[in-house]
């Protein structure tokens, strides 16, 4: 696995991981381009470093959590982490097998029509903000969440898109979804720590490609979380619909 080609995923994956534009789509596209394998770990891995770019960002809420683990914000993360993991556990085969590209120009285009309805919603619905994510938010985020773990649904994108329709505040949703990422992206690294512990064996990865990439995701990560948290307010999300149209057609041919 080539160095350079790391340092891409890596700069991609700080890059996409909290646009609505699927990080997990793009890095499995660009290993199949430049013929990557074990594009389903080295996604993990990179993963846990915009994890980190969470943590650091927003340190002031995981403050709290950890403070207060009894409080509304915790458990409303327990509550939507409950049925994500119940549709990963469903779509199991069916998400190890989509990070070999096959679904990945669909899933795209799913994220690509659930931004632009999203965006038509915001505009032309009036609705009272919540001033803090419901139970039922909550819910409705998590099972956003769990398709997203298909490579080409946006998970920042659909937990945003639903948290909005379920008539949530802009900021205090992508807040809230880039918190969800938090017990779902642990809970991925120890089920892969598992697997490999089971094969007995690494997979082929260049490590000093890896361990740079993993910085550079780390870095441009929390660069991209106060980034996306700004745009959401202002930004349009037709343009990153858009954007996955024409990633999703250059897909169908790699």
């Amino acid at each position: 696995m080539s160095f350079w080609a790391l340092i891409v995923l890596g700069i991609v994956q700080g890059l996409t991981e909290f646009l609505p534009v699927s990080s997990s789509g793009h890095l499995v596209l660009l290993s199949n381009l430049f013929g990557i394998e074990d594009s389903l770990f080295v996604s993990i891995v990179l993963h846990v470093a915009t994890l980190l770019s969470v943590l650091v960002a927003l340190r002031k809420e995981v403050f709290t959590i950890v403070r207060h683990p009894f409080s509304k914000l915790t458990k409303s993360l327990v509550v939507a982490t409950i049925p994500t993991c119940l549709i990963v556990l469903v779509l199991y085969p069916l998400i190890t097998q989509s990070f070999e590209g096959t679904i990945l120009p669909v899933c795209f285009l799913i994220t690509a029509i659930l931004l632009l309805a999203t965006d038509f919603f915001v505009k032309h619905k009036s609705f009272v903000f919540k001033q803090e994510i419901s139970y039922k938010q909550a819910i409705i985020m998590g099972i956003a969440q769990g398709f997203a773990t298909l490579p080409g649904i946006s998970r920042s994108g659909s937990t945003i898109c639903a948290g909005l329709f379920a008539g949530g505040d802009r900021e205090k949703v992508a807040k809230f979804s880039f918190l969800m990422s938090i017990p779902i992206i642990i809970l991925s690294m120890a089920l892969e720590i598992f697997k490999l512990v089971q094969l007995g064996q690494l997979p082929s990865v260049n490590v000093a490609g890896l361990i740079v990439a993993f910085v550079l995701a780390f870095l441009i990560g929390v660069i991209s979380i106060k980034a996306m948290i700004a745009l959401t307010q202002k930004v349009s999300f037709k343009w990153f619909s858009l954007y996955l149209i024409v990633v999703a057609i250059i897909a169908i041919f790699v």
